[in-house]
């Protein structure tokens, strides 16, 4: 394999001084050097094709002994040094001190065509942040990473890349549900990409140990390599920064809105700097509309991390960040106003984004009142969020609204109970959105096809991760790769995919796996 090897990280930031994997407080410095453990017999299980093209690897690279030794964790690259990122964070908004890379190794950053990318194993041994854990990932929270990574890309969300999968070779223990049933599991490495990995926690830690010094350099570092657009000095220079990742952090939380996904635990130490949807734990896509799910299970008593709070917690967040970044600024009013201009500028994107979900071509009173009546609608019973927006695409402008509720009987879980009021009030909506659309001077293709732009057929559901993950653990691979194939295409048709364009099965309800899943998912 040929590499651009460009580590910039480790040569310009300071580095732990102790050299070893022994969990520890690590102060003054960016990061800590550390190996992968070598897995007993690993394999690759499977490759995102087109994340290798964009780090430079060819196919002959692929089929390597060295890709799988690189990759696996088995051998370091040569002339690199791998190591792990101290950073702390707010886990459930409560402050938890120093986190760090507890399983993720980054192992060197390449360029290729002009970007600069970081490679990292997620899975491949302690680091100095391992606390009390191994350090090592199992096969199904591996697959669902590996899947949902490549899933929110191609869906055109802002995320982290998954280049491999690979098995270890050896067998990790893991409490699924934290209950005290302990059982061996597949081992699994998988190897993430991103422009960094730097998260809001890696300010948080200088921050709270008040290492200017350290802040100040990565803060630097941060932007002269990721924001080199802020030509800006001194004070002004690090607010700049900060309204960025703010703008960046907004976008990505309206596509999440957008496809219905569920991060499950957004920490300030699973923030990316670059407005990267990050560490996918218990996500989850909504099923039925209901703003108040969450798919965490250690989160299921307060839901802090629901569908419906991901706009506050995501500026709840952002304040940590300022917090971090102000003894840079010194000035608490412009962060404030950065801060409380955020649900405001989110009001008029989600806003935005509803429109063109719904077909809408322009903004008014009619339309904004027909989003907000939508979202109550969607609550009357289990409707499926994605079927009913892709469904809808099918309505006409000369549909009945008999007709045109007809159409989206397939979204409801238990269409018998569309009747009496509730079949009044969609009777109501529709009404209304038979009018905006007939009015808007349209045609029912192009809104249909519009439509069909942003409002996937096909996304990541929890069910069929679960059932490519029991596959794969008895060896057989050909569901994941189905699963994976579909995905890179969300938005079209695909027949031959059709079985995937359902709701969620009765026995996925309440399935470990399928329904919620646990931080160790």
């Amino acid at each position: 394999m040929i590499l651009n090897i460009k580590n910039k990280f480790t040569k310009e930031l300071s580095a732990d001084v102790i050299e070893n994997d022994e969990p520890r407080q690590v102060v003054g410095a960016c990061f800590s050097y550390v190996e992968p453990k070598k897995p007993s017999n690993p394999s690759i299980i499977h490759v995102s094709k087109d994340v290798a093209q964009s780090v430079g690897l060819t196919e002959k690279d692929l089929n390597s002994d060295e890709f799988l030794n690189v990759f696996s964790g088995k051998s370091v690259f040569k002339e690199t040094k791998p190591y792990a990122m101290c950073y702390a964070g707010h886990q459930f908004g409560h402050w938890a001190g120093q986190l760090g890379d507890g399983r993720a190794i980054n192992l060197f950053e390449i360029e290729n065509n002009n970007v600069s990318l970081m490679l990292q194993l997620k899975g491949a041994g302690k680091t100095p942040y391992s606390r009390k854990g191994d350090g090592f990932a199992v096969l199904r929270s591996s697959i669902r990473e590996h899947l949902c990574s490549e899933a929110m890309f191609h869906l055109g969300v802002p995320t982290t890349r998954s280049l491999a999968l690979a098995l270890s070779g050896d067998e990790v223990l893991r409490d699924v549900l934290y209950n005290g049933n302990a059982a061996y599991e597949k081992g699994a490495i998988v190897t993430r990409v991103a422009p960094s990995f730097i998260r809001f926690g890696n300010f948080e830690i200088f921050a709270a140990r008040e290492d200017d010094k350290n802040l100040k350099s990565l803060v630097d570092y941060t932007i002269k390599y990721y924001y080199p657009e802020i030509s800006l000095e001194g004070k002004e220079k690090y607010l700049a920064f900060f309204e960025t990742v703010a703008n960046k952090t907004l976008k990505m939380i309206v596509h999440w809105q957008r496809v219905g996904f569920v991060h499950g635990v957004m920490n300030t130490d699973n923030m990316s700097i670059h407005g990267l949807t990050i560490d996918y734990g218990p996500y989850g896509w909504m099923e039925d509309y209901n703003p108040n799910w969450t798919p965490n299970t250690t989160d299921n008593e307060h839901k802090r991390y629901r569908f419906g709070n991901q706009p506050k917690i995501a500026q709840w967040n952002l304040l940590q960040l300022a917090n971090a970044l102000f003894p840079l600024i010194e000035k608490a009013e412009p962060l404030e106003k950065i801060l409380n201009d955020f649900p405001i500028q989110h009001e008029v994107e989600y806003l935005e984004m509803m429109h063109d979900k719904l077909g809408f071509f322009s903004e008014n009173e009619k339309t904004k009142e027909s989003i907000y009546l939508l979202t109550e609608n969607l609550q009357l019973t289990e409707t499926d969020m994605t079927i009913f927006f892709r469904d809808l695409s099918q309505v006409k402008q000369d549909d009945t609204i008999e007709t045109a509720l007809e159409k989206l009987k397939d979204a409801f879980y238990n269409v018998e109970e569309v009747k009496d009021i509730t079949k009044d009030t969609w009777l109501y909506w529709f009404t209304q959105y038979l009018s905006i659309i007939k009015h808007q001077g349209v045609t029912d293709e192009d809104r249909k096809n519009a439509m069909n732009r942003v409002n996937p057929k096909y996304v990541l559901r929890n069910y069929m991760a679960q059932l490519a993950i029991d596959e794969a653990d008895k060896g057989d691979y050909k569901l994941l790769n189905e699963i994976y194939e579909m995905l890179l295409r969300p938005y079209d048709e695909q027949p031959e995919y059709q079985k995937w364009y359902a709701k969620r099965p009765d026995w996925a309800r309440h399935k470990v796996g399928c329904s919620a899943l646990s931080c160790s998912s």
